[in-house]
């Protein structure tokens, strides 16, 4: 099985070093290479999150230094395993700074968990680019150091929910489940703004992360005679939410936001009936669906990156392309800061940062007052076991604003 490696040894690289000590300007950065800290959860009950990830960012990293590196500098990965947890990844970013002398972080696939780390990235004042989290709390209001969302946030979530189920379901009066966590209260935030924009009947409810009678929520809502049902939840209380809708006799169309749809065929598995997926979407942030054109390349690069594990079942996992649009954006800052890079570069570079990388929902776009790369969506007819594109992306309204 091919696995992450703790540290990229440089000779992978084919660089031979000489003798003679290289100045320094700044840590992490020699003559002939870029040291870059990566954290994600390798392994744990949130594997699915990090895992693949993590080796699509890597994959990259590979692929750019087989093209010649950054401005002649090969980039030297070091990654640390956070296990989803705060805790750790305080501890995997302390490491990763003050041993491994890493010059910039990319990682963190955990929203709860990342949140948890402003703190520290800000007392070491380095660039910080999450991996696929969206962790709105660390992103609004926004720190000079932090830059993330390279799949979307939360409040795009929402936000983006309820433009599909407007704009292309063409629906009037929409029900909402969330969950009654801070997760739960970012995409509603949106959601609700977006339903204002658009005049939109909308009725929510709020649901713990580990319900596991989703009956009364639901009844509560079909009485609302809605349109569509839109499902920002986790994938467990997801799988819930479909199977009894179907139970329920709900025939309208029902959306699962793209934090309940980490593994589809796990989630056809726990509804347990195909009937049930008659009228149900998915929400993504790819600029393609699985495994479409646009993202053969992805997919190809990762059968010959890790030719053992992408042979097993079930790899590459769902979220593994959303490791390459944190990877294009590491690269492109590091570009833009020349030959001669410090971390003030990078930021600098990054703070009115625009471009598309092809790979994600929308381009990558950076500004003073919002450090979220995307916030679109695509959506894809999902029937339990194929997925069908729908054609355009679909935005949030909601933008940050400074209190």
């Amino acid at each position: 099985m091919c696995k992450i490696r703790n540290v990229v040894a440089v000779s992978l690289f084919g660089l031979v070093l000489s003798g003679s000590v290289v100045a320094q300007e700044e840590q992490g950065i020699s003559k002939d290479k870029i040291r870059i800290g990566m954290f994600a959860p390798l392994s744990g009950a949130s594997m699915a999150y990090g895992f693949d990830p993590a080796n699509a960012a890597r994959m990259y990293y590979d692929k750019v230094n087989a093209e010649g590196g950054v401005h002649g500098r090969k980039l030297e990965i070091v990654i640390e395993d956070d296990r989803c947890n705060a805790n750790d990844m305080v501890a995997a970013i302390k490491k990763l700074v003050e041993q491994d002398k890493v010059f910039l972080l990319n990682g963190g696939s955990c929203s709860a968990a990342v949140i948890g780390v402003k703190e520290t990235v800000e007392r070491y004042k380095i660039p910080y680019l999450m991996l696929n989290a969206s962790a709105d709390a660390i992103l609004y209001p926004p720190s000079p150091y932090i830059y993330g969302a390279f799949s979307i946030t939360q409040h795009a979530v929402g936000g983006s929910m309820v433009a599909f189920g407007v704009e292309h379901l063409k629906a009037k009066t929409i029900a909402y489940i969330n969950h009654d966590d801070a997760y739960g209260s970012w995409n509603w935030e949106t959601a609700e703004y977006q339903s204002k924009l658009t005049n939109t009947k909308i009725s929510a409810q709020s649901i713990s992360p580990t319900i596991v009678d989703v009956t009364a929520p639901l009844l509560k809502l079909k009485a609302t005679n809605p349109d569509v049902l839109l499902v920002t939840t986790y994938a467990r209380p997801a799988a819930l939410i479909v199977k009894k809708a179907f139970e329920l006799g709900f025939a309208k169309p029902i959306v699962l936001a793209v934090n309940g749809t980490a593994d589809l065929k796990q989630l056809a598995e726990n509804v347990g009936n195909m009937d049930a997926f008659k009228n149900v979407y998915v929400q993504d942030v790819l600029a393609d669906a699985p495994g479409g054109p646009k993202l053969k390349w992805i997919y190809d690069l990762y059968k010959k990156s890790y030719p053992e594990l992408a042979a097993k079942p079930g790899y590459p996992q769902t979220y593994m392309p959303y490791g390459i649009n944190p990877a294009m954006t590491v690269v492109k800052a590091l570009q833009l800061a020349g030959p001669n890079p410090t971390r003030q570069k990078v930021l600098d570079a990054l703070s009115n940062l625009k471009f598309d990388t092809g790979v994600q929902a929308s381009p990558v776009e950076f500004g003073p007052n919002d450090h979220a790369a995307q916030e679109s969506a695509i959506y894809l007819k999902f029937d339990g076991s194929k997925q069908t594109l729908i054609p355009g992306t679909f935005q949030s309204a909601w933008k940050y604003s400074p209190k």
